[in-house]
């Protein structure tokens, strides 16, 4: 049975060995979709340890573009086991990190698991236009449209960018994610839903469509 407090630990430690070795072990058990969606939120948990260390200046960046490495590698050894394995898609979303904003690690962390459960996920990027949104969106028709940001000045952008989309008559569910969104920041922003967690984002998304 898989630990998962040695499993967020040792991603907290950056230790990859023993991350994808734990894994390993743990996928050829042939978990549970649940079981396998407890093993990603050990991960993140570990990726919550990793933020506070670079906080405390005892990691650098170097060290978060490994951690959000890491936890690409450690999704993709969990990919089998987290469900709709088929080649069935159901349902496109348009991600990127909102103008203004560098963050990406949770959108990348998002946007595995969410190819991981069947989504085609179109990534715009980091510090992402209003109008790159609109383009975008009138050109694949996503059923979904998530946004991502860390610093509080992304709500205002989430904002200009929801504002845009409706201008423009997008027809899609919008998600936002991030550490500074609140249930009263989805409702000044104008979208439909908001997370703070990668896995709770990706069956919010599942109950969208």
């Amino acid at each position: 049975m898989l630990d998962l407090k040695i499993l967020t630990q040792a991603l907290g430690d950056l230790e990859e060995d023993q991350v994808i070795d734990l894994l390993k072990e743990f996928a050829a058990t042939n978990p549970s979709e649940e079981e396998a969606l407890e093993a990603v939120g050990a991960c993140q948990s570990g990726m919550g340890i990793v933020g506070e260390r670079f906080e405390n200046g005892e990691y650098f960046v170097g060290d978060l573009i490994f951690a959000g490495e890491l936890l690409t590698e450690a999704i993709n050894v969990l990919k089998p086991s987290l469900g709709a394995g088929g080649s069935t898609v159901i349902g496109i979303i348009l991600l990127g990190t909102v103008h203004g904003d560098l963050h990406d690690i949770g959108k990348n962390i998002f946007k595995s698991m969410s190819e991981a459960a069947g989504f085609e996920v179109v990534d715009l990027g980091i510090d992402v236009e209003g109008n790159t949104f609109v383009t975008k969106a009138q050109e694949i028709k996503p059923q979904i449209i998530g946004m991502s940001g860390v610093l509080t000045l992304a709500i205002d952008s989430m904002k200009e960018t929801v504002d845009a989309l409706k201008a423009a008559g997008v027809d899609a569910k919008i998600i936002i994610g991030g550490n500074p969104v609140t249930k009263e920041s989805c409702a000044f922003v104008g979208a439909d839903a908001f997370t703070t967690n990668a896995a709770e984002g990706v069956k919010i998304c599942q109950g969208l469509v």
